[in-house]
């Protein structure tokens, strides 16, 4: 009976303890950008690794790399990450020496 009780009061507090966590969740700032890459040779071996990379980079909800035009659609959170950010890390990827990132125009 004192190790029930012993079971009930330990899940009580650990319910108490996740139920109030002091971490208020920012709300997403949702923007886009269209940036236009230099450099990509093929749709397997550039497009598709730039735009993996992306989706894994904090604050990217969506990214689109289109090899035929060049172009890479993000939607980000502006919160977490800037379009300056991604095109200096879109500059970064394998080393910096083989993609040119600037924001399209269009």
């Amino acid at each position: 009976m004192k190790l029930k009780n012993i079971i009930y009061s330990v899940a009580i507090a650990c319910f108490v303890l996740v139920g109030c966590k002091s971490e208020a969740k920012k709300e997403v700032v949702k923007e886009n950008v269209a940036l236009a890459i230099s450099g990509m040779t093929c749709e397997i071996g550039c497009a598709k690794t730039i735009q993996s990379k992306l989706l894994k980079k904090e604050g990217v909800l969506q990214a689109k790399v289109i090899f035929n035009d060049s172009i890479a659609n993000i939607e980000f959170d502006a919160n977490t990450t800037s379009k300056k950010d991604l095109i200096a890390f879109v500059d970064g990827i394998a080393g910096g020496d083989l993609y040119k990132a600037s924001e399209n125009e269009k």
